[in-house]
């Protein structure tokens, strides 16, 4: 009897593995720090970053610090988004650590990315490191409201 049910318990763990969603992150919440700063550390891996979903907010300073977890492979951190005020394009060499600061100045959502490119090989992009920056409006306090 054991030895029948076996199979079809390795077979519905299996099944599991696979059809299971690999991008189920819930986003990173960035909170001021002591001095009003949004901080964040992200791994720079092989064609990705961890986290790969941010939210912060807008008006405050962002500082993220972008480790290379990779070896050999040289990545970027790309964010183009006029719109958020927020423009970068930060090299980020192999095996090192670099910091990014930005004030975003307006709410919406823009992608992070690296553009990397080895001859004609799909972009680093388009293997699928990418990422979500939202930025959302400051929360209004109760003690605000009641002053105006």
């Amino acid at each position: 009897m054991h030895n029948v049910l076996k199979p079809w318990i390795l077979f519905v763990l299996l099944s599991w593995v696979i059809i299971a969603p690999a991008d189920s992150a819930e986003p990173l919440v960035l909170k001021p720090s002591e001095n009003g700063i949004l901080r964040a550390e992200l791994a720079v891996d092989s064609y990705s970053y961890t986290p790969a979903d941010l939210i912060v907010t807008v008006d405050h300073p962002v500082e993220l610090t972008l480790k290379s977890v990779t070896v050999i492979v040289p990545h970027n951190f790309v964010i183009k988004a006029p719109e958020l005020g927020v423009e970068i394009n930060q090299n980020v060499p192999a095996g090192k650590t670099v910091t990014v600061r930005f004030t975003p100045t307006h709410p919406g959502k823009a992608k992070f990315y690296c553009d990397k490119k080895l001859l004609f090989f799909k972009s680093h992009e388009e293997k699928g490191m990418k990422g979500t920056l939202e930025v959302k409006e400051k929360e209004v306090k109760e003690k605000e409201v009641k002053e105006k």
